[in-house]
């Protein structure tokens, strides 16, 4: 059975900084992503990445608007473990995030994701 298992949220300050890790405990998926999800909103695509297996080499890499430039997706296959970098977070930022897990290629839509993970909360404070 597939477990993806999400790590790293916390409290921290405006402009400061988290890493999530979301690590998936069998299989290995081409794409990989991060969603979030704040109270009384529905779930928001965060940012996704592609991996192509052919020639081990990051395909694609997708960000919703209202992160790009301030959060990083990554991923070490070796470890089957996806990575969010966030830089200069904002108040907005707050919410559960979830990893999640689909074969195929990367999607911004939240119920193309077969897998996911429990969720992590992160809190940033003004």
């Amino acid at each position: 059975q597939v477990q993806l298992v999400e790590s790293g949220g916390g409290l921290v300050q405006a402009e400061g900084s988290l890493r999530l890790s979301c690590a998936a405990s069998v299989g290995t998926f081409s794409a990989m992503g991060w969603f979030r999800q704040a109270p009384g909103k529905e779930r928001e695509f965060v940012a996704a990445i592609n991996w192509n297996w052919s020639n081990s080499r990051t395909y694609y890499a997708d960000y919703a608007d209202s992160v790009k430039g301030r959060f990083t997706i990554s991923r070490d296959n070796a470890k089957n473990t996806v990575y969010l970098q966030m830089n200069s977070l904002k108040p907005e930022d707050t919410a559960v995030y979830y990893c999640a897990a689909r074969p195929g290629s990367t999607s911004r839509a939240w119920n193309e994701y077969a897998y996911w993970g429990q969720g992590t909360q992160v809190t940033v404070s003004s």
